[in-house]
């Protein structure tokens, strides 16, 4: 992990402290807020240990890409198919 990298995190965790402080004067001692300051804590200890002792990083072998190509596939072999999770029933495609 680069300098950059720690410092981005460190950005990032500063401002998530700052938006759960306005949370916190907004909603008072909640229960939701309370769990997300103790997160924020753990995260913020987790960023102090990857920064003082960081883990090997890994190393990425050739074969574990996967080459998706960019050329349109088949449309053929998705007529029929169910169209489950995106909103809307089962209808005929359309061109």
């Amino acid at each position: 992990m680069t300098r950059s990298d720690i410092a981005e995190l460190r950005y990032a965790v500063a401002q998530l402290r700052q938006s759960i402080g306005a949370l916190r004067s907004h909603y008072g001692d909640a229960n939701t807020v309370r769990r997300l300051e103790n997160d924020l804590e753990r995260l913020a200890i987790d960023a102090d240990e990857l920064e003082q002792s960081p883990p090997p990083e890994l190393t990425r072998r050739p074969e574990d890409t996967i080459y998706v190509p960019d050329s349109k596939s088949d449309e053929a072999a998705w007529m029929g198919a169910q169209d489950e999770g995106l909103g809307f029933h089962s209808r005929p495609r359309t061109k």
